[in-house]
C-alpha cells in the first residue's frame, strides 16, 4: 500500500500545485499555521542581519516555531549533527531560535521589514514564500537540490509546492499534513457513536453528541486559522476546490452560493452548541483544543500534525486515536474526495550566500537523512520523503482517505495574498460568535481580493 501511497500522493498532489508552480507564479498569500503548541521559548533574542560574507565561518541564525516536543527534539537533531560533523571542520555554527508559533509569523515579519532576515527560517510556502523571494530573503535552491541529491528524496509533489517559477526557493521538513477529524476510537464504541460519511450524518452525530452532554467539537479559535478549516471544507463541499482558484484569478467570486452555505452552516452549528464557549478566546497554541478532546469532546478538525503532538502529550489517548475525512454534501457536484493541507507542514527557506548558503543548506539536508527519518515517523509523523512508510494506526486512517483523494486544496491563508489571508480569517471568526452574517463575510472577502486585484494592474 505504501508504494501505491506515494504514487498517488504526487499524482493528486500536482493537481493543486501545477497552477502556481513550473507553469507560473504562486498565489501571494500569507503564511499559515501549522499550530505547534508550546510554553513560550527564548524569543526575545534578537538577530542581526544576515551575513553574507562568502567564506571564514561564523554564526548561522536557524529561526523556527520548535518550541514544543516532538518538533524540538527533530529540529534540534539536524542542527546538532551538522555543529558536530560539517560545522566543526567549516568554523560554521548554527544556532537555532525558537519561537511559538503565532508569535513567530509576526516576528519573522518584523524582523524582514526592518531588512533583519534570518539566514534560516520555517515557513509555509504558498503565497508567503512568493513574497519572501519577490524582497530577496529566499535564495533560489535548485543547484544545491541537484547538487545534494535531494531531487530524488523528497516526493516531487512536495518540492512543487516551493517551486516558483521552475526555481525551488525552499525544503520540505516533517509531516504531510491534511486537515481531518480525530477522534477516541474507544469513547465513540462505548457511547454506540459510528463514523460520519455525510454532512447530514455528522449533524445528526453531532446532536446525540450534544443531548449526551458532549461538545461535539474540539475547537481552539483564537488565531482564526483553526476555525477556518471548517470554512474551508465546506465551500468545498458545495462548490468545490475551484471556488477560491477562480477567486484569486478574478475569474470568479467568493460572494456565492458555496460561501453562504459555509457561512450559515456555521453559524447553525455554534447556535446549536457544537462548538465550545469561547471558542474564539481558546488558543492551540496552549492546546486548549487537545485538552477539550483529551476530556471528551467529541472530534477535533485539526492538521495531521496533531498525530505527533498527541502521541508525545498523551500516549494513553493515543492509543485509541482515530482518524476519519471531512463528510460528503449529499446532493452536491463537487468532487468530495478532495482534502485541505500541504505536503511538508513545515518549510525552510535561506537568506545567505555562497559558502554560508551552501552550509546552511547542509544543516537542512539532514532532515531527508535515513537517521532522522526514522525518527521523524516513530514520533508519529510520515515525513513528504519517497522512502517514508508508516505503521502507525492513526496514519493509516488517514492513508485509506488520503489514497482516494482527487486533490491536495492548499489552506486557503497559505493560498491567498496577504491581505486577503487575514480578512479571511478575521472575517470567518466571526460566524463562530454570530458577529457576522455569511454575506458580510463572504463580502468582506471579496473586497479584500477585489483591492488586491486591482493592484497587480
Amino acid at each position: 500500500m505504501k508504494k501505491k501511497f506515494v504514487g498517488k500522493l504526487i499524482a493528486l498532489t500536482l493537481v493543486a500545485t501545477m497552477a502556481f508552480t513550473g507553469c507560473g507564479k504562486q498565489p501571494e498569500a500569507a503564511p499559515k499555521d501549522a499550530d505547534q503548541p508550546a510554553p513560550a521559548a527564548d524569543d526575545t533574542k534578537e538577530e542581526p542581519a544576515a551575513d553574507d560574507s562568502s567564506s571564514g565561518g561564523g554564526t548561522i541564525s536557524f529561526w523556527n516555531w520548535g518550541t514544543d516536543e516532538p518538533d524540538k527534539t527533530l529540529l534540534t537533531w539536524a542542527v546538532d549533527k551538522y555543529n558536530e560533523g560539517d560545522g566543526a571542520s567549516s568554523g560554521y555554527k548554527v544556532e537555532m531560535v525558537p519561537t511559538v508559533n503565532d508569535q513567530y509569523k509576526e516576528k519573522l515579519a518584523v524582523a524582514m521589514g526592518a531588512g533583519e532576515c534570518p539566514d534560516v527560517y520555517t515557513n509555509w510556502t504558498g503565497g508567503g514564500l512568493v513574497e519572501y523571494v519577490k524582497s530577496g530573503y529566499a535564495k533560489d535552491l535548485t543547484e544545491l537540490v541537484d547538487k545534494y541529491g535531494l531531487r530524488d528524496k523528497y516526493l516531487e509533489a512536495s518540492l512543487a509546492q516551493a517551486t516558483i517559477d521552475g526555481k525551488i526557493y525552499a525544503i520540505p521538513v516533517k509531516s504531510n499534513s491534511i486537515s481531518c477529524f480525530f477522534y477516541d476510537k474507544k469513547m465513540w464504541k462505548e457511547k454506540g457513536y459510528e463514523v460520519p460519511k455525510t454532512v447530514a450524518d455528522l449533524e445528526k452525530l453531532c446532536d446525540k453528541m450534544v443531548k449526551d452532554g458532549i461538545t461535539p467539537f474540539a475547537l481552539a479559535n483564537q488565531p482564526q486559522w483553526t476555525g477556518s478549516m471548517y470554512y474551508m471544507y465546506l465551500v468545498a463541499r458545495h462548490g468545490g476546490p475551484e471556488i477560491i482558484s477562480k477567486a484569486y484569478d478574478g475569474t470568479g467570486s467568493l460572494v456565492n452560493d458555496s460561501t453562504k452555505f459555509a457561512g450559515d452552516k456555521i453559524r447553525e452549528w455554534a447556535k446549536k452548541g457544537y462548538f465550545p464557549d469561547g471558542v474564539n478566546s481558546l488558543s492551540p497554541d496552549n492546546g486548549d483544543d487537545r485538552a477539550l478532546l483529551y476530556q471528551g469532546a467529541g472530534m477535533m478538525l485539526h492538521g495531521a500534525w496533531q498525530v505527533s503532538s498527541i502521541k508525545e502529550e498523551n500516549p494513553e489517548f493515543y492509543e485509541n486515536l482515530g482518524a476519519f475525512p471531512f463528510p460528503s454534501l449529499d446532493g452536491s457536484s463537487a468532487d468530495q474526495t478532495a482534502v485541505v493541507g500541504t505536503l511538508g507542514d513545515t518549510f525552510v527557506s535561506f537568506n545567505c550566500e555562497g559558502e554560508k548558503l551552501e552550509e546552511a543548506f547542509k544543516m537542512v539536508a539532514q532532515f531527508s537523512s535515513d537517521e532522522w527519518m526514522k525518527m521523524d515517523i516513530e514520533k508519529g509523523n510520515l515525513p513528504p520523503l519517497k522512502a517514508a512508510t508508516s505503521e502507525e494506526p492513526a496514519w493509516q486512517d488517514i492513508l485509506s482517505f488520503l489514497n482516494t483523494a482527487s486533490s491536495v486544496q492548499l489552506w486557503w491563508d497559505q493560498y491567498l495574498p496577504p491581505a486577503v489571508a487575514d480578512v479571511h480569517k478575521s472575517e470567518t471568526q466571526k460566524l463562530f460568535d454570530q458577529s457576522a452574517e455569511s454575506e458580510d463575510v463572504a463580502k468582506a472577502q471579496q473586497d479584500a481580493m477585489d483591492k488586491w486585484l486591482s493592484e497587480q494592474k
